[in-house]
C-alpha cells in the first residue's frame, strides 16, 4: 500500500496569505504586474521559501525562480509550477495558487520520500498575464527559447515602459533572454485554479484537466455609410451597426448551439463616430471563439466567418477579418494523466476530467515537454476579479494530487 502525501493546511494557508500582501489591492485584491517593486518582492520571498524547504534555489535570466530537489539518477527534470503575475487587479489564487503549491508538493515529497530517482523543480514563473507588457507568457516562451532578439527592446508596455528597460530596471540583462531556454525537462504538470464553474456544477473540488482549448481571436471591421439618424429611411442605409447585431447574435448562437465546450465572445466593440444620432460609419468588434477539439474549433471559425461575410454582403457593407490571436489545442499526455488518476486515488481525492477554456503556461511548455494539468473548484466560477476564492479544503486537496502525481513521475 503506497503511502499518503502529508501536505499541511497551515502552511498553504499561510504561505498564500502572505504571498497576497505582494501587491494588496482593496481587500481581497492583489495587483502585481512583472518587474515593479510587488514582483520583484513576491520572487525574493518565493526564493526564500525555496532556501527554506531545502531545495537548491536560482533565477533565471527573465526572473523565473526555480527551486530544485536533486534525483539520484540524474536525467531530465519533473517540473510543477505557475505564474506570480497578477490581472489588475485579480485575486489571490490565479497563479499563485500553481506556484506555492508546486513548491509545497516539492518540498513534502523530499521530507517524507529522500532525494527522488528524477529531479523534482517547482518554479514561480515571472509573467503569463499580459496586464503589464503585450507579451503573454513571457516566463514559459523564455523557457522554450520563444523569445527573440528584438522582443525586449520593441515589445513596450501600456505605461510606456519597454520590457528591456524594466528588466534593467532590476538588475536582468535582456540581451541575456536566450539563456533561460531549457531542453531537461522531462515533464510539466501545473495546478491552477479553474476559472470556471464547471468542477462546482459537478460538484468536485478537483479536476484533471485533459486538454487546453484551441483559441481564435479575430478583429472584425465593418464599413458602411454615415447618415443622418432621423433623415435617412432604413430600406436606402447602408448600417454597419445593424449588421454587427446581426453578427455578434450569429456567432454567438453558432457555439450555443453547438454545446459545451464550444464558446463564443464578442468582447469589444468600437463605433465610429459613435454619437447617438448619426448612423456610424464604421463598427469595429472582438471575437473570440474556443473549443479543445482542434478540428471542430476550426469548423466553429469556418462557421462564423461565413455568416459574417454572407451577412455584410446582404446588408452591402465592407467587411475585414484580421486574426489577432491564434493557439492551438493542447492535449494532455496520456501517461501523466493516468498518473494523476493514481494519485488521486491513493489520496482518497474524487476528481473528475474536464477541459481548460482558459490558455496556460502549460501550452508553452508543451512544445518541449509533456504536461498536464489539475484545476481547483473556484466559487462561484469566478477569477480575474478580487472576489476570486477557492477553499482551502479544495487547495490541500489538488495539492496533494499533484504531489502524488509527481511521486509517481520523479520516485
Amino acid at each position: 500500500m503506497e503511502p499518503h502525501i502529508e501536505i499541511d493546511p497551515e502552511q498553504v494557508e499561510r504561505w498564500l496569505a502572505e504571498f497576497a500582501t505582494f501587491g494588496t489591492h482593496g481587500e481581497t485584491g492583489v495587483w502585481r504586474t512583472a518587474y515593479t517593486p510587488e514582483w520583484v518582492a513576491a520572487a525574493d520571498r518565493y526564493a526564500e521559501w525555496c532556501t527554506d524547504s531545502e531545495l537548491a534555489v536560482r533565477r533565471d535570466a527573465v526572473g523565473n525562480v526555480w527551486g530544485r530537489l536533486e534525483g539520484r539518477d540524474g536525467g531530465k527534470a519533473i517540473v510543477s509550477g505557475s505564474h506570480i503575475d497578477t490581472v489588475t487587479p485579480g485575486g489571490r489564487y490565479d497563479g499563485a495558487l500553481g506556484a506555492v503549491g508546486a513548491l509545497i508538493a516539492v518540498a513534502a515529497l523530499g521530507r517524507q520520500f529522500g532525494p527522488p530517482r528524477r529531479p523534482l523543480e517547482a518554479v514561480a514563473l515571472c509573467e503569463e498575464e499580459s496586464s503589464r507588457f503585450p507579451a503573454n507568457f513571457w516566463g514559459s516562451r523564455a523557457i522554450i527559447g520563444g523569445i527573440g532578439p528584438d522582443d525586449p527592446e520593441t515589445i513596450i508596455g501600456h505605461d510606456g515602459t519597454s520590457i528591456a528597460d524594466a528588466m534593467r530596471e532590476i538588475g536582468l540583462d535582456p540581451t541575456r533572454c536566450s539563456e533561460a531556454a531549457r531542453n531537461d525537462i522531462g515533464a510539466f504538470v501545473e495546478l491552477h485554479i479553474e476559472q470556471g464553474p464547471i468542477l462546482e456544477h459537478a460538484g468536485f473540488g478537483v479536476g484533471i484537466v485533459s486538454g487546453i482549448t484551441a483559441i481564435r481571436g479575430i478583429l472584425v471591421e465593418l464599413i458602411g455609410e454615415q447618415n443622418h439618424a432621423g433623415a435617412f429611411p432604413m430600406d436606402l442605409r447602408t448600417d454597419p451597426m445593424a449588421g454587427f447585431a446581426e453578427i455578434a447574435s450569429a456567432v454567438i448562437d453558432t457555439a450555443d448551439r453547438l454545446g459545451r465546450p464550444a464558446v463564443t465572445t464578442v468582447g469589444r466593440v468600437m463605433v465610429e463616430p459613435n454619437v447617438a444620432t448619426v448612423i456610424p460609419r464604421r463598427v469595429r468588434f472582438t471575437i473570440d471563439a474556443r473549443h479543445p477539439d482542434p478540428e471542430v474549433c476550426r469548423a466553429l471559425c469556418e462557421t462564423q466567418d461565413a455568416l459574417m461575410r454572407d451577412i455584410a454582403a446582404r446588408r452591402k457593407l465592407d467587411i475585414l477579418l484580421q486574426v489577432t490571436s491564434e493557439h492551438a489545442a493542447c492535449l494532455s499526455n496520456l501517461g501523466i494523466l493516468e498518473k494523476l488518476r493514481e494519485g488521486a486515488a491513493t489520496e482518497g481525492v474524487p476528481v473528475m476530467e474536464l477541459s481548460s477554456g482558459a490558455a496556460h503556461d502549460t501550452q508553452q511548455i508543451a512544445k518541449i515537454a509533456p504536461i498536464a494539468m489539475i484545476f481547483v473548484r473556484s466559487e462561484n466560477g469566478r477569477s480575474h476579479t478580487q472576489e476570486e476564492f477557492s477553499s482551502l479544503e479544495d487547495m490541500v486537496s489538488g495539492i496533494k494530487v499533484l504531489a502524488a502525481g509527481l511521486h509517481r513521475l520523479a520516485y
